[in-house]
């Protein structure tokens, strides 16, 4: 497993279900994780462990142990996937679209051109919440 921090993302009901979107840019490590797996799991801190969420956020899995690094403790849910025990608010997904990002679908190229000009545009996953855990 791996995780990294994200600032973007979207909760809703779609296709009569309860959906969480995430973002995830190709050349981060979780990409590949996020592409292998049937399901992902969002973890939400209180502000005491920010440090830990920006080393998360600036530092790679392919060359750190993040939960080591940052004493977060990852345990298992009940359908088998990683969480944090020291999340206030967990949302466990089963993934039910994905697509990229498309620069030719862009109606304001200027918002393309700002945030993606190395042309890394990210790839969305939707997910059916199938679990909630939270404190």
């Amino acid at each position: 497993f791996n995780t990294m921090t994200a600032s973007w993302g979207h909760l809703g009901v779609i296709w009569n279900m309860p959906i969480a979107i995430g973002y995830i840019r190709p050349q981060r490590h979780t990409y590949g994780f996020a592409n292998e797996n049937d399901y992902y799991t969002l973890c939400f801190f209180e502000e005491k462990y920010r440090k830990a969420l920006q080393f998360c956020g600036s530092k790679s899995g392919r060359d750190y142990d993040k939960a080591k690094e940052t004493g977060l403790t990852p345990l298992v849910t009940e359908n088998g996937n990683i969480y944090f025990e020291e999340a206030r608010l967990v949302l466990e997904c089963e993934k039910i679209y994905q697509d990229d990002l498309k620069k030719e679908n862009f109606l304001k190229p200027e918002v393309a051109e700002k945030n993606y000009a190395k042309g890394d545009f990210h790839r969305f996953y939707m997910g059916r919440i199938v679990s909630v855990l939270s404190r």
